[in-house]
């Protein structure tokens, strides 16, 4: 069974950075696509980013496009979200995803495991 764990949240002021990091337990993790979603209170889910197997093909949310870079190590069995130029309006908890196909997509309901989330909050 596939266990997710996110760290790396914290506070930080707007214009800084902060990378997330997401370390995945379980086996063949190089076979999953894996991706970022966030959820701020009162708010719906929604798609940040994701990464194909083996980290050559991402996409992003135009809300984060040029800011954030998904990436992964696959020997490391984790998944990364550095995120620069911080906004109050990424103040969100993150989860990490994994889906068990080696396609990424940005339709949350298509990923299978998921993390508990880790909390960023940017303040202005």
């Amino acid at each position: 069974q596939v266990q997710l764990v996110e760290s790396g949240g914290g506070l930080v002021q707007a214009g800084g950075s902060l990378r997330l990091s997401c370390a995945h337990s379980g086996r063949s993790f190089s076979t999953y696509a894996m991706g970022w979603f966030r959820q701020a209170p009162g708010k719906e889910r929604e798609f940040v980013a994701a990464i194909n197997w083996d980290g050559s093909t991402t996409y992003y949310a135009a809300s984060v496009k040029g800011r954030f870079t998904i990436s992964r190590d696959n020997a490391k069995k984790t998944v990364y979200l550095q995120m620069s130029s911080l906004k109050p309006e990424d103040t969100s908890h993150y989860y990490c995803a994994a889906r068990s196909s080696s396609i990424p997509t940005d339709i949350d309901r298509t990923y299978t495991a998921w993390g508990q989330g880790t909390q960023v909050t940017v303040s202005s």
